[in-house]
């Protein structure tokens, strides 16, 4: 079996529409969603997309032999910094509202992870109301964290900050994973979203290691997308500090944290299971997605994240199958 730990949802155009009215009269026209029906969700999960290279995205996980794709919102749409907060609340309830109808349309091909209501106007807190819902109503198995929830119009607390507490505290409660994805980046900051992601989940993971969150919470799970950020292929920069110390080996540290392989390069990949394990890695494409453009040196998509995988000839069958399936279902109790 493939599980793919790195999914978003698709949706039908009505509920996008929405969200552009949010945003136009800022909930003065009220914020209740629209209605999606079975057939309208079913239509956008089968319906080319040209987004998406002209390709549905089950034709998508149908091509690259996924059997269960693990589906969160989609992060770029998120607009955690919006005002005022309900409609930032209002848009993240609708559409893990609609992620929990495409579950019951494709229960054996969808799993949920929730998006979290992250508008810095309302404590960390009040966004647990949200993961609670999810988990314990919607059967989700995990729950996105973007670390920068001001969309680079400020700098957020980093993830290592008491302010976060909260949060963790939900999670260990609830037993599910945390998702490290960033979402959307604003002007004037210098970089486009694709690298704002990387930023962010490089900061993200820095933090986590350099603080005592994985001590005060032993049990909080993290998943960090596109492998990491940067922290795995830098981590020679950071391991000299920690011998100075005295503390624990930084490999180690890394270790305590999951990695999807959401990199569309097979020497990233490799470069990742080296560094801290196969049984620290979750397969994960993000298909469809960025990458699902085609390749032109190899006719292939970019985000067939399973060929590059099985071209790595030094894994066992063993390691394959724990990137592939073992890992996710024990981490996220599938």
């Amino acid at each position: 079996m493939i599980i793919d730990a790195h999914g978003h949802v698709t949706a039908p155009d009505s509920l996008y529409v929405w969200k552009s009215g949010l945003l136009s009269h800022r909930g003065s026209h009220g914020v209740r969603p629209p209605s999606v029906s079975d057939d309208q969700l079913r239509e956008a999960w089968h319906a080319p997309n040209p987004s998406f290279g002209h390709v549905s995205h089950m034709d998508h996980l149908d091509e690259a032999g996924i059997d269960i794709q693990l589906i969160s919102p989609r992060p770029y749409q998120m607009m955690h910094s919006e005002q005022p907060a309900r409609i930032v609340t209002a848009f993240t309830e609708a559409v893990n509202d609609v992620i929990h109808q495409s579950v019951q349309l494709f229960p054996d091909r969808l799993r949920g992870i929730a998006g979290l209501p992250q508008t810095p106007d309302t404590d960390v807190a009040a966004w647990t109301k949200e993961l609670r819902r999810t988990v314990t109503e919607l059967g989700f198995v995990g729950a996105l964290l973007n670390p920068d929830p001001y969309e680079g119009t400020r700098t957020p607390p980093a993830l290592g900050d008491r302010y976060w507490y909260p949060l963790y505290e939900a999670l260990c409660e609830l037993d599910v994973p945390a998702v490290i994805h960033s979402a959307g980046c604003k002007p004037p900051t210098r970089e486009p979203y694709s690298l704002h992601f990387i930023q962010e989940e490089t900061v993200a993971v820095w933090s986590l290691l350099s603080s005592s969150v994985l001590t005060d919470f032993p049990d909080l799970k993290i998943v960090v997308s596109h492998g990491g950020g940067a922290i795995p292929y830098q981590v020679g920069r950071f391991q000299p500090d920690v011998v100075r110390s005295g503390g624990v080996p930084y490999i180690d540290r890394l270790r305590r944290l999951w990695f999807d392989t959401c990199l569309y390069t097979q020497d990233a990949i490799e470069l990742l299971i080296r560094t801290v394990g196969v049984d620290r890695c979750l397969f994960g494409t993000e298909k469809p997605g960025t990458g699902s453009q085609i390749n032109p040196a190899t006719g292939g998509w970019f985000d067939d994240i399973h060929t590059l995988v099985d071209g790595i000839e030094w894994l066992s069958d063993g390691d394959r199958q724990a990137l592939y399936e073992k890992n996710a279902v024990s981490l996220f109790r599938i």
